[in-house]
């Protein structure tokens, strides 16, 4: 029985199980693939409450209009008043990855108006508000610092985490409990969630190999993600040898998906060897939000690759 570990990107998501059937039912729809029918068993790492006060409603997963994108995000994930506070080599970081996705400048505190998007920018031509898409850049700096740094954060009242330490222990276990099936063994990730799955499979220590990664709308390529990976990374062998070995790595990405900012295309960035290994895989998602994990799951070139990890 093969199993596919799903990890979930950017932005506040609903209860773990409805995510987890949201993604099932994308994969489906349209005639796509029964991951039910064909046995395939599977798991959601689901690491937003670590970000988040209390779960988002349950169609802020589909992210496929503006309204489903403003839920997933709320004041507090958009308040970069914690900024000021930061070390000033993390601010500076933050800056710099605020550039490499769009923002010209930004200023800490709760205003996101103040932001400027940067006219050249893969984010200036999002169809989206200017206001909506300045709070979604704003959530993915706090999520890409506090993950990165392993800040000290505190969600709700009497439960406080280091970031980093918890989200990888939960990918861990979820490593752990896929094992247990004869394979082969998948990750399918998204935005965040891809540099969650890298980080764990290039660094964390006694777990198992996987069969297949397939990373979507990923931020992988950005400067400032990769020099806050460890090991330190390398472009000529990033490749995340000891879990993945020779096996299948594709990253499926939209163009016109901010996320992935100015470098979506990422198998010169993780060589094996010197060599490009990953398979590059280009789609187009409709409407104004093509970071939508839902729109993702239902391209046939996705579906294509998953059906290839699965064989």
């Amino acid at each position: 029985m093969a199993h596919v570990t799903f990890i979930h990107g950017i932005s506040n998501q609903p209860e773990p199980a409805t995510l987890l059937e949201q993604w099932r039912v994308a994969l489906l729809d349209d005639d796509g693939i029964d991951l039910a029918g064909l046995g395939v068993s599977l798991s959601m790492v689901c690491w937003a409450d670590v970000l988040y006060p209390r779960p988002a409603p349950a169609g802020a997963a589909q992210e496929s209009n503006a309204l489903e994108l403003e839920q997933g995000i709320d004041q507090e994930a958009t308040d970069l008043a914690w900024l000021l506070a930061a070390p000033p080599e993390q601010q500076a970081f933050v800056r710099r990855l605020a550039h490499d996705v769009g923002l010209e400048s930004i200023v800490p505190g709760p205003d996101d108006q103040l932001d400027r998007i940067d006219p050249d920018s893969p984010l200036e031509a999002v169809p989206l508000p200017a206001p909506l898409k300045r709070r979604l850049m704003r959530g993915f700096l706090r999520n890409v610092h506090h993950y990165l740094f392993n800040a000290t954060f505190s969600p709700r009242q009497g439960e406080t985490y280091q970031v980093r330490d918890e989200v990888r222990s939960r990918m861990v276990k979820a490593l752990h409990d896929g094992a247990n099936n004869p394979g082969p063994h998948i990750i399918l990730c998204h935005s965040m969630g891809t540099v969650i799955g890298y980080d764990v499979l290039t660094d964390a220590i006694e777990i198992p190999a996987v069969d297949a990664l397939i990373t979507v709308g990923s931020p992988l390529g950005l400067s400032e993600v990769q020099a806050g990976l460890t090991p330190p990374w390398t472009a000529a062998d990033g490749w995340p040898e000891a879990r993945l070995g020779d096996r299948y790595w594709a990253n499926v990405y939209d163009r016109l998906d901010p996320i992935c900012g100015v470098d979506p295309r990422i198998a010169n960035d993780y060589r094996w060897r010197g060599a490009e290994r990953i398979s590059d895989i280009e789609v187009s998602n409709s409407g104004g939000w093509r970071h939508s994990i839902a729109k993702y799951l239902g391209q046939p070139a996705l579906r294509t690759a998953l059906q290839l990890a699965l064989q």
